[in-house]
């Protein structure tokens, strides 16, 4: 049995009280982050590859289904908001297209040959890189795609939950997060799905940070979309020039972005 399906620690969730249910599920969550610092090279390596496809002009997938692939999904949608990015320089697709991403597709799952076709639709090719993110290794649209993509010369890696798997077997790249079995027998949306948060969290961030879309700890490149960012960028500005309010404001609105305010004012 994968580890992902094995029965959870405890028993008689139904007779805990809502106090030791907390408990417990903190418990277990406290062993993700562990889990995941035990795979740091891994995601190292495949850190490099983006970053060098990237800079060629490459692209970043993600692929997945269920609570896997909306973690890929949300991962991509934050990069043009957070660094300035292009919407198409990051792209997750979910088993089940758009609809799947708020409601369940009975069966998207596991049709093997779905992906491919999802991803020729962004015309996918040699210079790009592919993500598999499924907890348990087996999803057969994750799968599939992974496979028709390294045949077609794409450089693919996977995050996985599950030691040995098929879909680590596959790829290029591997990342296996083996966090446990979950509270809930089965439910890898808790701690495979945070796992895979985390780890997301690490590949697109440093791969921007590499691409130069950070300048200190800053987004300077980062979408002036509500007040709020509008006032964060502005303090940038005040911090970095040494200006007052008034003059980083009336830099950010001339320029329209933190790092070209920065920029003009040096």
């Amino acid at each position: 049995m994968s580890t992902t399906e094995s029965s959870s620690h405890y028993n008689d969730l139904e007779k805990m009280s809502i106090h030791d249910l907390l408990m417990h599920m903190n418990n277990e969550d406290q062993s993700v982050p562990l889990a995941v610092q035990k795979v740091i090279p891994a995601i190292e390596t495949i850190v490099k590859a983006i970053v060098d496809r990237m800079k060629k002009g490459g692209r970043l997938f993600y692929i997945g289904a269920g609570t896997s692939g909306r973690l890929g999904i949300l991962d991509a949608s934050e990069i043009p908001p957070t660094y300035g990015m292009h919407h198409g320089k990051v792209i997750g697709l979910i088993a089940g297209g758009d609809r799947a991403i708020r409601e369940p597709v009975e069966f998207a799952e596991d049709d093997a040959d779905q992906a491919w076709k999802d991803l020729l639709v962004y015309e996918i090719s040699k210079n790009d890189v592919l993500i598999g993110i499924a907890a348990s290794g087996r999803t057969p649209y994750v799968i599939g795609g992974v496979r028709d993509a390294k045949g077609n010369g794409v450089l693919t890696g996977c995050i996985t939950c599950n030691k040995g798997s098929q879909l680590a077997e596959l790829v290029d790249y591997p990342i296996e997060v083996i966090v446990g079995p979950e509270f809930v027998t089965g439910s890898t949306r808790m701690k495979a799905g945070t796992a895979q948060k985390l780890v997301l969290n690490m590949i697109s961030t440093s791969a921007m940070i590499q691409l130069g879309r950070i300048k200190g700890n800053k987004m300077v490149d980062m979408q002036l979309s509500n007040n709020k960012l509008v006032d964060r960028g502005t303090k940038m500005i005040m911090n970095e020039l040494g200006v007052s309010e008034e003059q980083a404001a009336t830099l950010l609105k001339k320029h329209g972005s933190v790092r070209a305010a920065i920029e003009s004012g040096k």
